[in-house]
């Protein structure tokens, strides 16, 4: 496929345009928000993903719009090939990362927890779990189980055939299958273990924090190397319960994060810390922590994520 011209197999022909979504631009900003999304979800930042769809953009303006008969799916695959080359970039980025690497949190409108799909997919959970695919596979995952992309298309998206891009969505089918939360949790549930969570770390209960994590909890705390925290992850009820004691002073406030019920952690008016809940048979089995600063510059404002 020619980005330049957008020719290729099944997306040209006579009489098509991309003003059927109306002018360039406007067809950009009406996928835009999809757009992001499939970035973010390869690529777990969210100032990555916003450098991607700078990329896009440039790369679409200079298409020949004559040429392409479907907008949405074009600049999802200008997208996915524009994610894939960060992702390659970012992952060896990632080997000299100071401490746990987590995903950028994002804070997100009430509606994205009514699309149970998209919240599970983009939560920090899943995140981690697909950071173990490789690249190529994330991207078939991500646009065949989030987005329901045909293979056809995401044949063209990934330069692979949809013979190859069946294979690979059915071992990243499997591997994600082993390592996803097993446990579908509602966002009430999780709110009200949030809502007690506060009130412990707030009133100094420790032992009713006990009682609501599990005996094998692991707590990722994410400094960047820039602000304290755990380098490794912190494992044990008792240990994760020590750390969570010195957040006392700290302001917390409920929030939307990612899809899901979290808690922002304040200090003196500034935000501090996200956190994000794992929970399993109704006890906190995961805790992630991002205090890394240049992760936290969008939290103070949604972020729109679609599909």
């Amino acid at each position: 496929m020619d980005e330049r011209t957008g020719r290729t197999a099944g997306m040209t022909g006579p009489g098509t345009h991309a003003g059927r979504t109306g002018s360039p631009t406007e067809a950009f900003v009406a996928h835009r928000n999809l757009l992001f999304t499939v970035a973010y979800e390869m690529l777990g930042s969210a100032a990555d993903a916003e450098d991607v769809l700078q990329e896009t953009w440039l790369r679409w303006a200079d298409v020949d719009h004559d040429a392409v008969r479907d907008p949405r799916a074009f600049l999802v695959r200008i997208t996915t090939r524009q994610a894939l080359t960060r992702l390659r970039t970012l992952r060896r980025r990632k080997e000299s990362y100071i401490g746990p690497w987590l995903p950028e949190p994002l804070l997100t409108a009430p509606d994205v927890a009514e699309d149970i799909e998209l919240a599970d997919s983009v939560s920090m959970a899943m995140l981690l779990v697909m950071e173990t695919l490789a690249p190529t596979e994330r991207a078939v995952f991500v646009l065949r189980e989030v987005f329901d992309l045909g293979y056809d298309e995401i044949a063209q998206a990934v330069e692979k055939t949809p013979a190859a891009v069946r294979q690979i969505a059915h071992r990243a089918r499997a591997h994600v299958a082993a390592r996803r939360p097993r446990e579908v949790v509602s966002p009430a549930e999780t709110r009200g273990v949030l809502a007690a969570f506060q009130q412990a770390v707030e009133t100094g209960d420790l032992q009713r924090l006990l009682d609501m994590i599990a005996p094998d909890v692991v707590l990722l705390t994410d400094g960047g190397g820039v602000v304290r925290a755990a380098l490794e992850p912190v494992v044990g009820a008792g240990t994760v319960v020590d750390v969570l004691s010195r957040l006392v002073s700290a302001t917390l406030q409920p929030a939307q994060v990612n899809g899901h019920p979290a808690l922002i952690l304040r200090r003196d008016g500034r935000i501090d810390t996200v956190l994000a809940v794992r929970l399993e048979n109704g006890l906190v089995a995961g805790l992630y922590a991002v205090r890394n600063p240049e992760k936290l510059s969008r939290i103070d404002r949604e972020t729109a994520i679609g599909r």
